[in-house]
């Protein structure tokens, strides 16, 4: 089943591969709005992430002949968008060591949102997420987003797995108190 997975666009990729122009815009009509999401989420910039996905994809397309169906070619696309992201987000010098003094926290657990009953929509979410300091969102959204691991993250960002555990952290609890804040004035 897992090889079927992997597989299923391989007609459309080897197409590509050899320049057919539709299959490329097959491809690009079938990722581009995920790309998409995925390079905002990261920077938080409509513009800059637009033009991250026509970079991207020109990269892809450039590089398409190492694809090797190893994995599908969405998560291929998705590791090119998000380096291109993390590119973006260097060039604007993200200081990743955020100092203790800047935001004072309190470890809270996962179930203190389900003890609360707190309530809050998507769009809500979004845009907690989008307040978020830029190390912060762009960790919160490789981790809860995107789904990479704090060892994948580390070598992404080249900062260290505890940094990227606690710049983690931090941005959930920051969001939690946003959740927490918002139902009090309800």
């Amino acid at each position: 089943m897992e090889v079927d997975y992997i597989n299923r666009d391989r007609e459309l990729v080897e197409k590509a591969k050899r320049g057919n122009r539709l299959a490329e815009y097959q491809l690009y009509q079938k990722y581009a709005r995920a790309m998409f999401n995925v390079s905002y989420r990261m920077l938080n910039n409509f513009e800059e992430a637009e033009d991250v996905l026509q970079d991207a994809f020109i990269d892809v397309f450039r590089r398409l002949n190492t694809f090797r169906y190893e994995s599908t070619i969405g998560s291929w696309i998705k590791k090119v968008v998000v380096n291109r992201c993390i590119n973006v987000l260097k060039k604007r010098k993200i200081d990743m060591f955020l100092s203790d003094d800047l935001v004072k926290y309190e470890a809270m657990d996962e179930t203190a949102l389900n003890q609360d009953h707190i309530r809050y929509d998507v769009g809500q979410l979004r845009e907690m997420i989008k307040k978020l300091p830029e190390g912060y969102r762009l960790i919160f959204s490789l981790y809860s987003l995107e789904g990479y691991d704090h060892e994948e993250i580390s070598q992404i960002l080249n900062i260290s797995v505890s940094t990227s555990k606690t710049q983690y952290m931090r941005a959930k609890n920051k969001i939690i108190e946003s959740i927490k804040a918002n139902s009090n004035e309800r």
